[in-house]
């Protein structure tokens, strides 16, 4: 079982946090996370059933990660194992995460795909969804994985689609001329883009696209 203990801080008082897998004790608080990270026009048939989460933490558990605040859960952050070729990027999230059921958990994969991410916006100034992404990176490296990968949503995207195709869109984030919830986000978690997904996901706010990011571990 993963666990482990940080300080993070509001503004200049440390908080502490716990870093743990999370269990069936948690799905009540996962749901809600999910309901508050994910609000409408976002489709709440996306959100996480018990089913879903069931196969979670018996599947691949150490691919289930939550942050507890002051016995409280902040955040939660899900992977799963596949096999990803570099050379045929392409793929939707429904198909590489089995609609979020990982059934297709992949045990000698090469690669830790995340499943999703989300913090509950209370807590989002204390920096621990970069905490969980650091912790899944300590799981990429323990299994001697290649690459940990996501398609990361760009929410900010439908505001300036009239303005600049998605291309344009990462581009000005990437120069910093544009700020995107997620994808700048990631960037500062050691993410790097690889490319475009279109289609990948029902989600009006990126206009159904997402951006491939992936962190390479370095020492493959």
């Amino acid at each position: 079982m993963y666990r482990s203990e940080f300080y993070v801080f509001d503004k200049n008082l440390p908080v502490p946090v716990i870093v743990r897998n999370y269990t069936k004790n948690d799905f009540s608080q996962l749901i809600d996370i999910q309901k508050e990270c994910f609000p409408p026009p976002f489709p709440s048939e996306l959100w996480w059933n018990e089913e879903q989460l069931i196969n979670h933490v018996t599947l691949f558990q150490d691919g289930a990660l939550c942050v507890e605040v002051n016995g409280e859960l902040a955040g939660s952050l899900t992977g799963v194992c596949v096999d990803f070729d570099p050379n045929h990027p392409s793929h939707k999230w429904e198909e590489i995460t089995d609609h979020g059921y990982i059934r297709n958990h992949q045990p000698n994969g090469n690669t830790l795909y995340i499943v999703d991410i989300g913090v509950r916006p209370k807590y989002r100034k204390l920096g621990i969804g970069k905490l969980m992404m650091q912790s899944m990176y300590h799981i990429v490296i323990q299994k001697g994985l290649d690459r940990l990968l996501g398609g990361g949503r760009m929410p900010g995207y439908r505001k300036l689609a009239n303005k600049m195709t998605p291309e344009e869109y990462l581009q000005a984030i990437i120069k910093g001329d544009v700020k995107d919830p997620v994808i700048t986000f990631l960037l500062h978690c050691g993410r790097v883009p690889i490319g475009l997904a279109e289609n990948y996901l029902e989600d009006e706010e990126s206009c159904n696209y997402a951006v491939l990011m992936e962190w390479k571990n370095p020492f493959k």
